[in-house]
């Protein structure tokens, strides 16, 4: 193919974006909505005049008077910039940056350490390079720059520039809520960008800050760190924030680095783009295509349609036939076509064949219809539809075997739930407990926990911390030598208990699990007094808002994420969630779940939660056979909910309403049962529904059908503990409230449980004396289900309560009224 009609799709990663020049590797924040550049000084700032002709003897003077402290250190300081001074000397130059651009140290090739060190010389080189950066005397290239490793470079490039600006975002930087060391880095790398592209804090920007980042990673990952992790990490983060915060920056630029990194939403020219397509005409026909359906469908959708009529179907028919000018396929190059589409791009097989099949029918067919309407358009394009009707043979039955593969993974998946649940629940109370003995301990007291040996330590990274009060909690196992981060595992443990238990317990989808915000909770306050919990879901998937009454557990979960984050008398902070499908920022919200990541806070992403749960199926294969070789995934906690609310006999359209499924059969889809047992359960509820239901239904509610709706609350209410049946739903196990899935025992009746199970045992043993087999077949059933309640009872009295505390009524100030 001619270089000449390639599309400009050279470096690009589908899923990271392109390679920028003197990177290795794909990532999304090469381009951003924000053009990066230098920034430009109309005036350079010389805070000492211009220093490029001045004497040794000046410039080491002013190295020895600018900064205070010991005499000794002052004449060190001052005796190695000239030093400094008298190396660059022997190279060609009218000026001191002249020579230190032809020297090597100028051209980032080596360190001023190579130079002279403390031994060889008696004095460190480094810190004349420091003094030469700081006075403006040279200007280095961000290479020459990180070629060396200054100590307190921001403290003396502060001190030395006497500008009442940048020491006003030092003084902002220390009031700034982050931790010390992203408080370091902020004012390092502002330092940094200063001294490379020579200009004062008042000619920074949004748009320089982001050339510094750019132009640091390809020098670290192609010169000074290559292959290594860090490279990959993108600086002025904490700067940008504080430099937002304060205003330094206009009011529409992004409150955060990344979101003015981010790409967002590509246009439709972009997105066909990213394919090569040979024929011009034929990429203007998709562009104008995928145009006009882009005004009826989100982006996601937009995406993969262009995936599939772009991507899968003409850019594969140009590979099968080059020549091919219009969409009138040959039935040979469909048939190759067919065959291709079979497999993946990376050679293993497909198993969405269907959507790409019935998105190129559509094509067609829209075309056709489009040309009736707008002949002179879309009519030249009219062509007989390549798919034949035998292709949607067997789609039916297709899409069976796909709902029988989720079932069999759900039924694979729910006995392995409790198995799960139990390991991150132990996880989360042995973390919580160690961080608690932990904290306790003094530095290099040895403590014993669950019958093991362990030690508190102080790092020497943390020595550093230790003066600004931010010391992470870190003990040294005695019995393998290994230091274990106690704060950060008892966050992460935290976190992954947190995530799985809302899952199970609301069945919300992934998306929505991350756009749960403080908003989301709501109550209902009947007038006895009692008060019932309301999680309200945001629309997702179908657009559609609903509320999920919050069970004990649930709410246990939630209540614990808000004590959370507030427990440092602070509230919830407000972030924008990236919406992966959409690319779009959401506005600021207090999202629940949300944790602290380097400088700033931001919202957990559904591939952490992914990857969250997935650590958890690979640390549990290790000792739990059933694990091996499978993962759960966020929505086979959904599919199991659904499977367990059917089964416990709850109607399957309330929930399909508790889902948020728009059909009925959407909701059947889930429940992993026997075809038979759905049907007949369904179509006796409706008939049962049908009879007993005017055909009125929908008029407003009498004041006696709302006493009816608030006593059956009352009515729920039993002697072990409530019943969870929804409303208008008779009690269906005949108030054997053993056996019941449905009973939440009170913590108070434990001691009634143990009475119960006396008593049966009592009865067992006369069963059997007796020989009443099948007594004792019931009895059996009824003692594991009491047994089962009592454990999961137990558990719960086991988690620590949380206190969200009492809310005071607010002044005409908005503000709580002191007690």
């Amino acid at each position: 193919m001619p270089k000449s009609q390639v599309s400009p799709t050279t470096g690009v990663s589908r899923r990271h974006g392109p390679v920028a020049e003197g990177l290795h590797f794909p990532s999304r924040f090469v381009s951003g909505q924000m053009q990066a550049a230098p920034a430009v000084a109309a005036t350079p700032p010389r805070p000492f005049g211009s220093l490029a002709r001045a004497t040794p003897t000046r410039i080491s003077e002013l190295a020895t008077t600018t900064w205070d402290g010991a005499k000794v250190t002052q004449l060190q300081r001052g005796g190695a910039t000239a030093a400094v001074l008298q190396y660059l000397d022997t190279f060609r130059g009218e000026t001191w940056q002249e020579r230190w651009d032809n020297s090597p140290l100028g051209r980032g090739e080596i360190s001023a350490s190579m130079i002279g060190n403390s031994r060889s010389t008696g004095q460190s080189l480094t810190t004349g390079v420091r003094s030469l950066f700081s006075l403006r005397a040279i200007r280095p290239s961000l290479l020459a720059f990180y070629r060396h490793t200054f100590n307190n470079y921001a403290e003396a490039f502060i001190v030395a520039q006497g500008d009442p600006v940048l020491d006003k975002y030092a003084q902002d930087v220390a009031a700034h809520d982050m931790r010390w060391e992203h408080k370091r880095r902020a004012l390092f790398d502002v330092c940094c960008l200063l001294t490379v592209q020579d200009v004062a804090l008042a000619d920074l920007t949004a748009e320089s800050l982001l050339h510094h980042g750019h132009e640091t990673r390809k020098v670290r990952s192609s010169v000074l760190r290559p292959g290594k992790k860090d490279a990959n990490l993108f600086p002025g983060r904490a700067a940008w924030q504080v430099l937002h915060a304060t205003g330094h920056f206009a009011p529409n630029v992004p409150a955060t680095m990344r979101e003015a990194l981010h790409r967002g939403q590509q246009s439709v020219e972009q997105l066909v783009d990213r394919y090569p397509i040979r024929n011009r005409a034929v990429r203007q026909l998709l562009l104008d295509y995928c145009t006009r359906r882009r005004a009826d469908t989100d982006y996601a959708t937009l995406v993969n349609l262009v995936l599939a009529v772009v991507h899968h179907f003409w850019e594969k028919i140009e590979r099968i036939n080059p020549d091919q000018a219009d969409l009138r396929i040959a039935p040979e190059v469909y048939a190759t076509w067919r065959q291709m589409i079979t497999m993946k791009d990376d050679g293993t097989p497909r198993a969405g064949q269907d959507s790409i099949v019935i998105g190129v029918r559509s094509f067609y067919y829209d075309l056709h219809t489009w040309a009736a309407e707008e002949p002179e358009r879309w009519a030249q394009w009219v062509a007989p539809c390549p798919v034949p009707p035998s292709e949607l043979r067997g789609l039916g039955k297709r899409r069976r075997r796909i709902n029988e593969r989720s079932a069999d993974r759900t039924r694979q998946r729910q006995p392995l739930l409790p198995v799960l649940v139990d390991h991150v629940e132990t996880r989360y109370d042995r973390a919580r407990a160690l961080l608690e003995r932990a904290t306790q301990a003094e530095k290099d007291e040895p403590f014993i926990f669950n019958n093991r040996a362990y030690r508190r330590v102080i790092t020497d990274a943390d020595r550093k911390l230790q003066r600004h009060g931010e010391v992470p909690v870190r003990a040294l196992d005695e019995a393998t030598g290994e230091i274990i981060r106690v704060t950060a595992e008892e966050d992460n443990a935290f976190w992954d208990w947190a995530c799985v238990e809302t899952l199970r317990h609301s069945g919300v989808r992934i998306e929505e699990l991350c756009e749960l915000t403080h908003l989301s909770i709501r109550q209902y306050q009947r007038p006895n007094g009692e008060v019932i919990a309301l999680l309200v879901v945001a629309p997702s998937k179908t657009d559609r808002e609903r509320v999920i009454p919050m069970s004990p557990e649930l709410f246990h979960v939630i209540a614990s994420v808000i004590r959370r984050l507030t427990r440092d008398g602070r509230p919830i902070a407000q972030l924008s969630r990236f919406d992966p499908h959409d690319k779009l920022f959401s506005p600021p919200m207090p999202f629940l779940f949300q944790r602290q990541l380097g400088s700033s806070r931001a919202v957990i992403s559904i591939g952490t939660v992914q990857k969250m749960i997935e650590r958890r199926c690979i640390a549990l294969a290790e000792e739990h056979p059933g694990f091996r070789g499978l993962k759960f995934t966020p929505h086979d906690f959904r599919r199991i909910f659904t499977t367990e609310l059917v089964n416990s006999g709850l109607p399957i359209h309330i929930g399909a309403a508790l889902l948020g499924h728009l059909n009925v059969q959407t909701t059947r889809g889930y429940v992993a049962v026997f075809e038979e047992d759905v049907i007949n359960h369904y179509q006796t509820h409706l008939q049962h529904r049908r009879a007993i239901r005017p055909e009125d239904e929908y008029r407003p509610a009498t004041s006696e059908e709302w006493t009816e709706f608030e006593e059956h609350f009352d009515k729920r209410k039993v002697e072990l503990g409530s019943c969870a049946r929804p409303y208008g739903t008779p009690c269906q196990h005949e108030h054997a409230c053993i056996r019941c899935p449905m009973l939440h025992v009170n913590p108070k009746m434990l001691g009634r449980l143990d009475e119960l199970e006396d008593d049966l045992v009592a009865r067992r043993a006369r069963a059997e004396t007796e020989g009443w087999t099948g007594e004792v077949e019931g009895l059996d059933l009824t003692l594991s289900f009491l047994r089962a309640k009592k454990e999961e009872t137990k558990r719960w009295t086991k988690r620590p309560t949380v206190d969200l505390g009492i809310p005071r009524p607010r002044s005409a100030s908005g503000r709580p009224d002191q007690p």
